[in-house]
């Protein structure tokens, strides 16, 4: 009998780690950081980089939340919220996340797939007609303002949008003309998804529908999809069926006037060599706190704290569980885990592929450095971004807001090479 109690022991022992995985419900500090798999000693070169970046004004300021197992062995703040006022960067101050705005978006939707209200291949027309019959862009030329299409290969999907390769891009040619303008990232106007997303009908497409991936303005559709079958504004379906119950209690698309004095100050640095100046972009600036604020970006519209993005991280982990809520199946979760493309599609200039809302490292990939393959990621125009790694239990995210950020790549990149060298097993 010995034989068969040992093999049960060694088979206990490989499903516990999966097991407390799947039951992190708060992150908490990690009392005894090299417990969990990581250096502190090595963890400490994030520190002495991130200083130097903010002491030589590449950056004006970071903050880092590093967590593994479900518990935070990385919280901190670096820098200025506002360098004029002299204000120090807080570990809760709030950041425009722009696209981290997708995953959010991409976890609505899929909950109402489980819920039966749609299927990912479905035309996106089933809902929103104006989408009927497609065309693609053949030529545009700007001299004589002559457009020249064709009707696409196919209609839109609902799949198509959640993997960006419907060819809705962002940067259209015709993005100036009028017909086609919509809000890039924001607005400050009276828009709403129900008058901005039929001007993104409107535009031709780059390619026909399941060719290519382009990245662009497809989770805006999304979020006025989600409007549409939900009957409620995804800021309250947000609100509601996903930050509530998860706990992220500093996530919105605008600010109430309570919060307004944690929101940083965005700068612009043009060049490696040029200065940090505040941006001169005013809606950028102040579209969480100003203007009519009705036009709620399922694509980029959200401003957070570090610590509740880690939260959503964590429930993605958890493959759809938090602070004791399921909010998702957990097969639901796996679709976006994996490459969602295929047909030897990848994002443009990589060997990464891209599921429903994450980038997925391969193998190989050059900016995923250590990550492994299966490690998924995504961030924001603003200079945000965050990795969760299922393998190894793994979530970390890094903040600023600087745009333009000539230097992002390399930030990022560091970031990430920091972390995943600071692992012992």
């Amino acid at each position: 009998m010995r034989p068969i109690y040992t093999a049960m022991l060694w088979l206990l022992a490989a499903m516990l780690p999966g097991f407390l995985h799947a039951q992190v419900q708060q992150l908490t500090p990690a009392e005894i950081p090299s417990e969990y798999g990581i250096s502190p000693g090595k963890l400490a070169n994030l520190d002495s980089w991130l200083q130097s970046w903010v002491q030589a004004k590449k950056v004006p300021n970071a903050v880092t939340f590093v967590a593994r197992r479900g518990k935070i062995l990385h919280y901190k703040a670096y820098g200025w919220q506002n360098i004029q006022q002299g204000t120090e960067l807080k570990r809760d101050d709030i950041f425009r996340i722009a696209s981290q705005t997708k995953a959010i978006t991409t976890v609505a939707i899929l909950m109402l797939h489980e819920e039966g209200k749609l299927f990912f291949d479905d035309p996106i027309s089933k809902y929103m007609p104006f989408f009927a019959n497609p065309q693609v862009l053949v030529r545009y030329d700007t001299t004589t303002g002559a457009i020249e299409t064709r009707p696409a290969s196919r209609e839109i999907t609902i799949r198509d949008l959640l993997t960006h390769t419907s060819g809705i891009p962002y940067g259209h040619p015709l993005e100036n003309l009028e017909p086609y303008k919509v809000p890039y990232l924001n607005s400050l106007e009276p828009d709403r998804l129900s008058s901005v997303v039929p001007k993104i009908a409107a535009r031709p497409l780059l390619h026909d529908p399941g060719t290519a991936f382009t990245y662009g303005m497809n989770t805006d559709v999304l979020g006025y999809l989600v409007e549409l079958i939900s009957g409620e504004s995804l800021d309250t379906f947000f609100r509601e069926r996903i930050f509530l119950p998860i706990g992220m209690k500093d996530t919105h698309f605008y600010l109430p006037v309570e919060k307004a004095p944690r929101l940083v100050e965005l700068y612009a640095k043009p060049h490696p060599d040029s200065q940090l100046v505040v941006s001169p972009e005013f809606s950028n600036r102040y579209f969480p706190l100003q203007g009519t604020r009705t036009y709620f970006s399922g694509g980029a519209g959200l401003v957070s704290t570090i610590e509740d993005y880690a939260k959503f991280c964590q429930f993605l982990l958890n493959r759809g569980e938090f602070n004791g809520k399921r909010l998702l199946g957990a097969k639901s979760v796996d679709l976006m885990f994996r490459d969602q493309i295929g047909n030897g599609i990848t994002m443009p200039g990589t060997t990464d592929m891209f599921s429903f809302g994450l980038g997925i490292f391969s193998g190989h990939s050059d900016y995923g450095g250590l990550a492994g393959p299966g490690a998924a990621w995504w961030g924001g125009a603003y200079g945000s971004e965050y990795t969760i790694d299922p393998k190894e239990n793994l979530i970390m995210i890094v903040y600023t807001n600087l745009m333009p950020f000539p230097e992002r790549a390399e930030f990022l990149r560091k970031f990430r090479t920091l972390v995943y060298q600071s692992l012992t097993n």
